[in-house]
């Protein structure tokens, strides 16, 4: 089921149940185009989530925590200017849009109550998020500008006359009294023909939803009493995840193969964007980083297998020196201005062997030029083999990097930033104040059975000031073997297996080996770690380690950090 009409007022009752006549206390905007308003009611803070994201726009209640940016928007800054302190004071749907209305009563400069509206409007790319000032109709900003070049029919800029969005010209089936369904009932019996002219002629209504009212009149029950049935829903959904076509879908109706039902309809979004939303959002804060290492990822490989070709060329060294040492031996047969000579390699049991030679050297230089030869080429070896170590050590930093990212929460990728910028990977901005390294990220706290706190560092900063500076040297660490992933440490100095176990399946899960099985985890004290002079962050070397075998668990990460 999409977030459509029916959806959109279920959400408006339960935000009408939880939030309406309470007062915004903070207005924050983590993402592009994703507002958090924190609504008080009750003496209890709600995190209500507006988003006009192009994939995932929605409005409903959040518990999933997020980190503001340093620098507010400026669309933050009008929404903190007009709204602070405001009272919610009405919550409606456009018809059976998807658009809901948040009325919100305000006092000016002068004291004068100040009526405004905050709309939302999830209309997939064309997704939004409006301040109007009631008294004068007139956009006061939005987070995202469309400019008459964009639309002709609606302007909204700042200043400009607010205008809803278009009337649709289908029915309404909350305040439909033609009960045209009925005919549509009777001319299409096929339930998915039905279902396709149910969302052709009626608002608010997707494919899914328009399905499942198709399944119902198909019953036996009268076709009114399934609209009244129908519609209830909206008022007492069920919230749950189902699969559809092996996807996992979220719906407000009772299904047979439900996989999983929750309280309200704002923890099953919760729970259906967790991991889609969080991935976007990493992706879209993280885009410049991402670019940055795979751009670097490719001209290191690109760099080994040009050192690797370069390495097999020196295999030909010692045949420069024989060559060079048999015109040296039989130089007495060379003749001047000779374009090759075939002589006995007597390294080789008299073999003959053809050496080219230049016409225009004599025969000592001819000789001359390949003991040249095979001095570059042997000088050459230890150099290319130093830059093949150098090359593959700075691939293994960069893939472990390419982790961190993928296994980031967007709070992670400020300290992956500062890192990049510190290794000069990255320019730093100018505009921005430097930032030092006391205020990296804290590591992420994860409670064992036991109640023993395990500490997991999400990137390389965090890693290197958990395991290097705050962590007890007879506590024990933990990390994937051979494999790029998270410091791990057991905060206590005898650790029960369980909790040996559980961290190891930590840091199995927050390494590159996330979705793999039997993933090898060394552990030792902390007292073991060494990091050599020079090396990279995040690098460290250790001895007397042993190692445990795992597989990671989604459901145990869940648990151990909910405690």
């Amino acid at each position: 089921m999409a977030f459509d009409g029916i959806f959109t007022r279920a959400m408006v009752n339960e935000l009408n149940n939880l939030i309406l006549d309470g007062r915004v206390t903070k207005v924050s905007q983590p993402y592009q185009n994703e507002v958090i308003i924190t609504i008080r009611k009750d003496r209890k803070n709600h995190s209500l989530l507006l988003s006009a994201h192009p994939n995932y726009a929605r409005v409903q209640i959040t518990d999933i925590p997020y980190t503001n940016p340093p620098v507010p928007t400026n669309f933050t800054m009008i929404l903190r200017k007009y709204l602070d302190g405001a009272k919610l004071v009405k919550i409606e749907q456009l018809a059976c849009d998807r658009v809901i209305d948040l009325y919100f009563m305000t006092r000016n400069e002068l004291g004068d109550k100040l009526p405004l509206k905050l709309s939302i409007e999830i209309m997939g790319r064309y997704s939004n998020i409006i301040l109007v000032d009631q008294m004068t109709n007139k956009v006061l900003d939005t987070v995202k500008h469309v400019g008459m070049d964009q639309n002709r029919y609606r302007t909204l800029l700042p200043g400009a006359t607010y205008q809803t969005p278009p009337k649709q010209t289908k029915l309404d089936l909350f305040t439909d009294t033609s009960k045209y369904y009925l005919e549509l009932l009777r001319l299409y019996p096929n339930q998915e023909v039905l279902a396709s002219n149910l969302v052709k002629n009626y608002q608010g209504l997707s494919k899914s939803s328009a399905l499942t009212l198709a399944k119902m009149f198909h019953g036996t029950k009268a076709p009114e009493q399934v609209v009244a049935e129908f519609l209830a829903y909206a008022k007492k959904p069920v919230p749950n995840l189902y699969l559809e076509n092996n996807k996992l879908a979220f719906s407000i109706f009772p299904r047979s193969q439900t996989e999983k039902t929750f309280t309200n309809l704002s923890t099953l979004l919760d729970n259906y964007y967790k991991e889609r939303a969080l991935r976007d959002r990493v992706a879209q804060k993280g885009a410049k980083l991402i670019h940055v290492i795979k751009k670097e990822l490719q001209k290191n490989k690109k760099k080994l297998g040009k050192l690797e070709n370069e390495l097999k060329a020196t295999a030909k060294a010692d045949s420069y020196r024989v060559k060079g040492e048999l015109l040296t031996t039989y130089l007495y047969q060379v003749r001047p201005k000779q374009s090759e000579i075939t002589l006995p390699n007597y390294y080789y049991n008299e073999k003959k062997v053809t050496i080219a030679l230049s016409p225009q050297l004599t025969p000592a230089q001819n000789a001359q030029k390949y003991f040249k030869k095979y001095q570059k080429l042997k000088n050459a070896i230890a150099h290319l083999k130093e830059q093949l170590t150098l090359t593959k050590q700075e691939l293994d930093y960069l893939e472990g990097i390419k982790a961190q990212i993928e296994l980031a929460v967007p709070s992670d990728l400020d300290d992956i930033k500062l890192e990049l910028e510190n290794e000069g990977y990255l320019k730093a901005d100018p505009k921005q104040k430097a930032r030092v390294k006391s205020k990296v990220n804290r590591p992420t706290v994860f409670k064992a059975t036991d109640g023993t706190e395990i500490l997991v560092g999400k990137n390389n900063l965090q890693n290197d000031r958990l395991t290097l500076k705050t962590a007890n040297k007879n506590y024990y660490w933990l990390h994937t073997k051979d494999i790029p992933g998270s410091h791990v440490i057991v905060c206590s100095k005898t650790p029960t297996d369980e909790t040996l176990l559980e961290a190891a399946k930590l840091a199995a899960y927050f390494s590159k080996a996330q979705n793999s099985a039997n993933v090898p985890v060394d552990y030792v004290q902390v007292r073991h770690i060494k990091k050599p002079n020079g090396a990279k962050p995040g690098y460290v070397i250790y001895e007397g380690q042993k190692t445990l075998y795992v597989t990671p668990e989604e459901e145990l990460v869940e648990q151990l950090s909910s405690k």
